[in-house]
């Protein structure tokens, strides 16, 4: 701070126990970690304009001008605000805070709310230096912020960095020292561009330094401070600089030093004939005299402090009681420490800090006089206050950051009102300030419910993600069952190449799955012809294809065929379908002349579908046969009841499809692309689809991989089927599954 204004803002606390000091800061550092992300908007944009900052009004109102005046003894006129401005100045110095307000509301008063602009600035400086004094730092900091809001619209330079230094101070003692020194260094900045460097930038940086412990940064800058203050001819604001520096020396244990830089303070303020000043370094050098155990001096700054309030009606502080107390104390005088201490605290207001200090050494003196549980409920009195004191602080600044922001919002409303409704503004102002008041007690009151609300959807936001990953990995699960059920094309291929007769195999649908170069010639194609994946009626007479097409229904509930099938060209090609061995539906087609193909054939598919785990590789459930050896009660059984968990399965996907998508079985045919759609007398119709619907019409061969890719499609659906139903079906599937395990290892 400039000048005097400095005067007092840090030095009730100078020697303040280390205890309070950290707790302080770290309670600090939740609130400005809210501030940072609340008040950044609210500050930046509060300093682009300047119709949303003034000094506030106080509760109780505002005096009448000429009364005010009249009690101060100032004449009216152009000079007033200024004269009421240096007598609160020195009120503040003093130490007569209300008698300081009330003359800064005499000069509010007197300005008027359309006064001058410069007088409207200094008064909205000199309330956030009172309330920095009376440690509401918060307010403090509104006012030093609209204060360089203020200076910076009048251009006055030297004023912009002056409030910043004062900005800084504030931010300092909110813990936000980053913000601090940012503050503190674009003031420092300003005056060297003006060529007007103030000592009190340099002292505030120096305090700054101090508070992230890096004392030798910030004894360079007190000493920088301090030979400016003598460079200027100002002993009083030299004394404060040098009261600061005692105080870092004695806290690193350079007691010598610090006793001779006080001692140099406390003359100053004789020659300043500063009483209030005094009795605070009388504080400090009796500190300074106990740490150095010199008892007999302390219990002389002791007499000639309480000479020196008796004599000038001065109150004594706490700190310097705190001070007395000890010195009685170790002097062996417990009881009359006992009783300062109590005198003291009985004048502490209940929120003042120093009541944890005065207490616990209350608590030091019962200790030594023998009354242990006295000691004991006074510490515990004491902890007690300190929380309080640490929470109280805590929960004030976070009810402020919560409405910051909302807060500037509202200044700016209602200054755009304000100019557009001047001529009204007299008649409605109580019930605007009460409107915006319920508005602001709101959007608090808003702010703490949407606060809750973000904590409830982030813990169901992160309870969603876990329940969705699980998800993610139960549908790589169906797709990674499903393509197991799928088989290898390419071995198939690779595994007929290698035979010399004609071998084709096809799906129940009469798709060209596989074929090898004898097949390609036999039906009349070359080699370099693409034929996989083709329907195999595509290859054959057109009055051939119902025909075949109808054989190869039949193909799932007989063993083999034997037909003549007109082919597009040249003679009918006569041949054989016979069921793959491997079940799933599948079927062999090759020259009926050749009465050994169907065996080796079989013989390879087997080997084939050996590899995935969960098929019906070398079964005879799987194809619909029953062991030669022996025709016993117990493989029927367990044939029959495959059968039937198929058809349950199938009306269970069914059923989950159409309650999931709302749609019919020809959609579901359609989307999975695995059962075929037929045309019957005009309309469409999924007959092999249907007849696994029903036990009595499920197939002798019945295509239980279809059934199968069946589930996992529907069970793909993601989050359109309900849990229980996914569980359902997830449990027929393993049904099917374990059957189809039991027969492989048989």
């Amino acid at each position: 701070m400039h000048g005097s204004d400095k005067d007092g803002l840090m030095r009730w606390f100078c020697f303040a126990s280390p205890l309070r000091r950290d707790a302080a800061r770290q309670r600090h550092v939740a609130a400005w970690a809210l501030w940072a992300v609340l008040a950044a908007g609210g500050i930046s944009s509060a300093h682009g304009e300047t119709g949303g900052c003034a000094a506030s009004t106080p509760a109780r109102g505002l005096p009448q001008p000429a009364l005010c005046l009249q009690r101060a003894k100032i004449d009216a006129g152009d000079e007033a605000p200024n004269a009421l401005f240096a007598r609160a100045k020195a009120q503040l110095e003093a130490g007569h805070l209300e008698e300081a307000e009330r003359s800064l509301d005499c000069a509010d008063a007197v300005i008027g709310e359309d006064g001058d602009a410069r007088l409207r600035y200094e008064l909205v400086r000199r309330r956030g230096i009172l309330d920095f004094r009376r440690e509401w730092i918060p307010q403090a900091l509104s006012r030093f912020e609209c204060a360089v809001t203020l200076s910076t619209a009048l251009g006055d330079r030297a004023a912009t960095a002056r409030d910043l230094s004062n900005l800084g101070a504030a931010l300092r003692r909110l813990g936000d020292f980053r913000g601090a020194l940012r503050s503190l260094t674009a003031s420092l900045d300003i005056q060297r561009g003006t060529g007007q460097v103030s000592g009190a930038v340099l002292n505030n940086i120096a305090d700054v330094y101090r508070e992230l412990r890096q004392t030798d940064t910030a004894m360079r800058y007190y000493h920088d401070a301090l030979a400016f203050y003598r460079g200027k001819g100002e002993p009083i604001e030299a004394a404060h600089v040098l009261e600061t520096m005692a105080e870092v020396a004695l806290d690193t244990g350079d007691a010598r030093q610090a006793s001779a830089w006080l001692q140099e303070a406390l003359a100053a303020y004789r020659t300043g004939g500063n009483r209030v000043y005094e009795l605070r370094v009388h504080d400090g050098l009796t500190r300074v005299a106990l740490a150095q155990g010199d008892i007999a001096q302390a219990q002389r700054w002791t007499a000639g402090a309480l000479a020196l309030a008796d004599t000038w009606k001065l109150p004594l502080p706490p700190a310097l009681q705190l001070q007395i107390a000890r010195t009685a104390q170790l002097s062996g005088r417990t009881a009359a420490a006992a009783t300062r201490l109590r005198e003291a605290l009985a004048s502490v207001p209940a929120g003042d800090p120093m009541r944890v200090s005065l207490l616990e050494q209350l608590a030091t003196a019962q200790e030594r006089a023998g009354d242990a549980v006295a000691a004991n409920a006074t510490l515990r009195d004491a902890h007690a206050k300190a929380i309080a004191l640490a929470d109280a602080q805590h929960d004030r600044q976070l009810d402020w950051l919560r409405v910051r922001f909302e807060s500037a919002e509202q200044q700016r409303t209602i200054a755009a009102l304000e100019s557009e409704n001047r001529l009204r503004r007299a008649e409605f102002r109580q019930r605007t300030l009460l409107l915006w008041f319920a508005i602001a007690v709101a959007v608090a009151a808003m702010l703490g419910f949407w606060l809750l609300q973000q904590r409830r959807r982030q813990r169901e936001g992160l309870r969603e993600q876990a329940r969705r990953v699980r998800y993610e990995e139960e549908l790589a699960r169906y797709r990674r069952e499903a393509d197991a059920l799928a088989e290898d094309r390419s071995l198939l291929q690779a595994l007929l190449d290698s035979r010399d007769d004609a071998l084709c195999l096809l799906d129940a649908d009469g798709q060209l799955l596989a074929i090898n170069r004898a097949g390609r010639l036999w039906l009349g194609y070359s080699d370099n012809e693409a034929l996989v994946g083709q329907p195999v009626s595509a290859f054959v007479g057109e009055t051939g294809r119902a025909a075949l097409s109808s054989a190869l229904e039949r193909m799932e509930d007989s063993a083999a065929q034997r037909l003549e099938i007109p082919a597009r060209e040249g003679a009918p090609l006569i041949a054989k379908l016979e069921p793959w061995s491997g079940g799933d539906g599948l079927v062999l087609l090759g020259p009926r002349d050749r009465e050994q193909v169907a065996a080796p054939v079989i013989a390879i598919a087997d080997a084939v579908v050996d590899g995935p785990v969960n098929t019906f590789a070398d079964t005879d459930l799987a194809a619909g046969h029953v062991h030669e050896a022996g025709d016993d009660s117990g493989e029927s059984s367990m044939r029959d009841a495959f059968r039937r968990t198929l058809v349950e399965l199938m009306l269970a996907s069914v059923d989950a499809w159409e309650r999931a998508t709302g749609t019919g079985r020809l959609e579901f045919a359609e989307k999975s692309r695995i059962w075929r759609v037929n045309i019957d007398d005009g309309r469409l119709r999924a007959r092999a689809l249907e007849r696994y619907l029903s036990l009595s019409k499920l197939p002798r061969n019945p295509r239980w991989r279809d059934v199968l890719r069946s589930a996992y499609f529907v069970l793909g659906r993601g989050e359109e089927l309900p849990a229980e139903t996914r569980a359902l079906l997830q449990s027929r599937v393993d049904a099917v599954l374990a059957y189809t395990r039991r027969d492989a290892l048989v």
